[in-house]
């Protein structure tokens, strides 16, 4: 009875989870990643790659997994056999390819190759996270007019 009630509840939380909120092309996710400053989970895919339907059906079907990209990334995914877009730039001869960018559409890390589990996935979700918060501050430090600069120009 047990085993029925556990199975039940998994069942049912594997059908609660929602989809992950995938952005319409490219440019799209691009544009959506700069409006809201979060980095982008861009995957090159293709139907017919057995590892890129692994990766969908197991990874990319975690509750965990889909509730972190909707909430913390803009996701974007290219199928190369439907001739959707994809910057030369990240093009590689094999699929899946996962890259994690900026909201501007550059790399931040080279790609993970295949498919990759769901636990190892999340902890490249926060560590991508982190490195990027980091990244924005130092950014945001940078850009910052100190007291001593302004004092200089205006004479």
């Amino acid at each position: 009875m047990r085993k029925i009630v556990l199975m039940a509840v998994m069942f049912s939380s594997m059908l609660m989870a929602s989809p992950i909120h995938w952005a319409k092309d490219f440019q799209s996710g691009v544009a959506e990643a700069t409006a809201k400053t979060k980095p982008i989970l861009f995957i090159s895919s293709r139907h017919s790659c057995k590892y890129c339907v692994i990766l969908e059906r197991t990874t990319l079907s975690d509750p965990k997994i889909i509730n972190e990209l909707n909430r913390n990334f803009v996701t974007i995914i290219s199928y190369s056999d439907e001739r959707d877009y994809m910057p030369k730039e990240l093009w590689r001869p094999g699929t899946p390819a996962i890259w994690f960018l900026d909201e501007k559409g550059e790399p931040l890390f080279q790609p993970i190759m295949g498919a990759i589990d769901a636990k190892n996935f999340y902890r490249a979700l926060m560590l991508v996270k982190k490195e990027y918060i980091k990244r924005l501050k130092i950014e945001a430090r940078n850009t910052k007019v100190s007291p001593r600069s302004e004092t200089n120009s205006s004479k």
